[in-house]
């Protein structure tokens, strides 16, 4: 049998006005092959960029010492490494501990009045950026540290953490592509998608807490947290689908997952990538659930406000894209397999 009757329809299973369909051109196969490969090259592009131009812009970073001190500081810091650091003032290392606390700073600069200086980090706020202050504040010889903030006993290195990061905005994606797909309403898709984050939250607490040990603090807050990340996710792709169709889910991949995950800064922290492309991470999902996670896994919900925000700024934005789409589409309500 030649290679081009297995690539067309059989006319005994064809029907009566039916015209047995023959094989792709090849301009449109080589275009095909041409168009993935740039999708591969967007791909790796996406994923590689940021983590290739890494460093440490504006990180907030409080010093504790004399005026003189820590001008002196200051002056070498900015020749040694320009815009590295964002340094600010604490009156001693109390206060420069309730900064990071509260996350307003990494960690802080203890300069002695003799001896090397004092380390002061978070490896819970980010174990990239404690590492990097380690080699920044005292270059020539290891500073004594103090992690204020250490990551759990089970997740030293916070790689655990890392990992969870994808998953959940996988998860997100996959709610919002189900619900769509096997759900006829929008409106219960809306209330399957939300009933699916509420007890992804649960079930993610259970391992990443429970049993993995990689988070801490308050179980109820973390799954509140992760409840909020995937459903800000999900409704954004229900309510892009009840809009634009089946196209709905390739324009919520690309926001939530081309671009939000590669730019959330999860693995590192949104000082360290790119300049604007940081800021822009945290007005995602996938960056502000990150930083929400850590605020209430590690910090007793500290600076956890923002996060929130942004995250149910997206939830809305989905519902109104849900009511919209109804509106415009009346026959989005019927399930995309049906």
């Amino acid at each position: 049998m030649e290679l081009d009757q297995l690539t067309t329809e059989d006319p005994a299973t064809a029907g009566p006005g039916d015209q047995p369909a023959g094989p792709t051109s090849w301009r449109r196969v080589i275009g095909f092959g041409f168009g993935f490969a740039v999708l591969v090259g967007v791909l790796v592009t996406a994923f590689a960029w940021p983590p290739a131009e890494s460093a440490p812009r504006d990180v907030p970073v409080a010093v504790v010492g004399s005026a003189a001190a820590a001008d002196q500081l200051e002056r070498q810091l900015d020749e040694a490494m320009p815009g590295a650091l964002d340094l600010r003032s604490a009156p001693d290392a109390d206060a420069a501990r309730r900064l990071i606390e509260e996350r307003e700073v990494y960690g802080a600069i203890v300069l002695e009045p003799a001896g090397p200086p004092r380390l002061l980090t978070a490896s819970a706020g980010s174990p990239v950026v404690a590492q990097l202050l380690a080699g920044i504040a005292s270059p020539e010889s290891a500073p004594a540290v103090e992690d204020v903030v250490p990551l759990p006993d089970d997740d030293p290195r916070g790689s655990a953490f890392t990992a969870a990061a994808l998953p959940m905005v996988l998860g997100g994606m996959v709610v919002g592509i189900l619900m769509s797909f096997l759900v006829t309403g929008v409106w219960r898709r809306v209330a399957g998608a939300l009933v699916a984050a509420m007890a992804a939250g649960g079930v993610v607490t259970l391992v990443a807490q429970a049993w993995l040990g990689a988070l801490g603090g308050s179980a109820w807050a973390n799954a509140g947290a992760i409840a909020l990340i995937v459903a800000a996710i999900s409704l954004t792709i229900t309510g892009l689908v009840a809009l634009l169709g089946p196209a709905g889910i390739g324009l919520g991949a690309v926001i939530m997952f081309l671009v939000g995950n590669s730019i959330s800064g999860v693995s590192s922290a949104p000082e360290l990538l790119p300049t604007g492309w940081g800021a822009l991470g945290q007005a995602l999902p996938a960056g502000a659930g990150g930083t929400l996670l850590r605020s209430t896994s590690y910090f007793d919900g500290a600076a956890a406000g923002g996060p929130v925000l942004v995250l149910a700024a997206w939830a809305v934005a989905g519902l109104a894209l849900v009511a919209l789409g109804r509106r415009v589409r009346p026959s989005a309500h019927h399930a995309l397999a049906g």
